[in-house]
């Protein structure tokens, strides 16, 4: 890129800033200050200013700018100041596509998705306004359009997880690296998935797919506990206080005279609580991190199975990804008539254990966590977390066993 075009890319850009404040003066930069000239000012030679002045003169010509030139020194052809005379006129020039026009440009290309995902008018908002959303201006909208053909496929198929590589490679087959697209479309999937123009801290991408029922691997639905599974065909079979993995969509409920139901976040957790004193008196099921929507049909057939009185406690990490879990959760559950207890991710419940590995979360993560908290209904949690900040996974804590499991049958 020459020196003249580096000034003129940079006139660009203060008069389309200029525009969108609704500022109607000229937009112009000084050529005698380091802060806006130092490419001009840098010159040396006799050609090089030459070169520079002849493309600034075209500009001139092409009606785009102004020139300002000192007529009493030198040969008169030294420039004191740039200003615009038509923005559109300098963009043609340039050949760089003003803001407004990119923004038209992708509001064509996600008009058929803007229907389906109210978001994407914020996204376009955004863009107007010259601010980036996930990174990314309004050139990213074809990868937007692209994520939204995917969540609106995965919306309509909630009942059925699909493997990730080969749901990606038949929603864009014919396409360069089908099977890869959808993970190079993650932070768009979150942000459609989450309806946030901002991402809650890093992107855990096992948990943004999972949330639209997308697997790197089948997940079958792991229950440990007493009572009897009941699938599809009339088929009744035993469950295992150690655990039993089933299709998730075979699963129709569960007789069972368990004191209650736990679900578990992560595997290593699952299998301890699952062998825990007290175990063979309660439900415990696997959520696979962030459960799937067949996932949660899944669990939500087990929950009808129970007496509405029935305690359901979940036991995750404590982190914004734990809650956020939390959250999805507890929509399955109060829809299945039943209310979500949280079971140690409260301060109050874990610091008093010895041995833990517990931190600090930055200001922005326990906002976010307080803020997941609260949308699964507890608020007391919340209350606690900001009282005593604490982030903690849950593999560092033993398996202990809600108080339903205390009392033999």
């Amino acid at each position: 890129m020459s020196d003249a075009r580096r000034v003129l890319e940079r006139l660009l850009r203060k008069g389309e800033r200029a525009r969108l404040r609704g500022d109607a003066t000229p937009a112009s930069l000084p050529m005698t200050t380091e802060a806006s000239a130092r490419d001009y000012l840098s010159l040396r030679t006799l050609a090089e200013r030459e070169t520079f002045h002849a493309q600034i003169a075209v500009a001139e010509h092409a009606g785009a700018i102004a020139a300002q030139r000192d007529r009493h020194r030198g040969d008169g052809d030294r420039l004191l100041r740039l200003t615009v005379v038509d923005l559109d006129a300098l963009a043609s020039h340039l050949g760089v596509p003003l803001l407004d026009a990119r923004v038209r440009e992708a509001a064509g290309v996600l008009s058929p998705w803007r229907p389906h995902f109210p978001v994407l008018d914020d996204v376009l908002a955004a863009w107007r306004a010259d601010r980036k959303v996930r990174g990314h201006g309004p050139e990213a909208a074809p990868d937007l359009a692209d994520a939204a053909l995917a969540v609106h496929a995965r919306l309509a198929d909630e009942s059925q997880e699909r493997i990730l590589r080969r749901e990606s490679a038949r929603l864009f087959a014919g396409r360069p690296l089908a099977s890869k697209r959808l993970e190079q479309l993650t932070p768009w999937l979150d942000l459609l998935a989450s309806d946030q123009l901002v991402a809650d801290g890093p992107i855990e991408k096992e948990h943004v797919w999972a949330t639209l029922g997308l697997r790197r691997e089948p997940q079958p639905l792991l229950v440990a506990g007493p009572g009897t599974l009941l699938l599809d065909g009339d088929v009744a079979l035993p469950l295992a206080t150690t655990f039993l993995g089933v299709p998730l969509d075979a699963v129709r409920g569960v007789r069972t005279d368990a004191a209650c139901v736990l679900s578990v976040e992560n595997l290593a957790s699952f299998h301890d609580a699952a062998r825990a004193a007290g175990a063979d008196r309660m439900l415990v099921v696997y959520t696979g991190g962030m459960p799937s929507p067949a996932w949660r049909q899944a669990y939500a057939r087990l929950l009808r199975s129970l007496p509405p009185d029935a305690p359901v406690w979940h036991w995750g990490d404590i982190d914004e990804g734990g809650f956020r879990i939390a959250a999805v959760l507890a929509d399955t559950v109060t829809a299945s008539g039943h209310r979500l207890q949280p079971w140690q991710m409260s301060p109050a419940d874990v610091l008093p254990i010895p041995g833990h590995d517990a931190s600090v979360p930055a200001p922005d993560v326990l906002q976010a966590m307080c803020r997941w908290a609260e949308r699964a209904g507890w608020t007391s949690v919340a209350d606690a977390l900001r009282a005593q900040p604490l982030h903690l996974e849950q593999e560092a804590l033993p398996a202990r066993l809600p108080p339903d499991t205390l009392t033999p049958r």
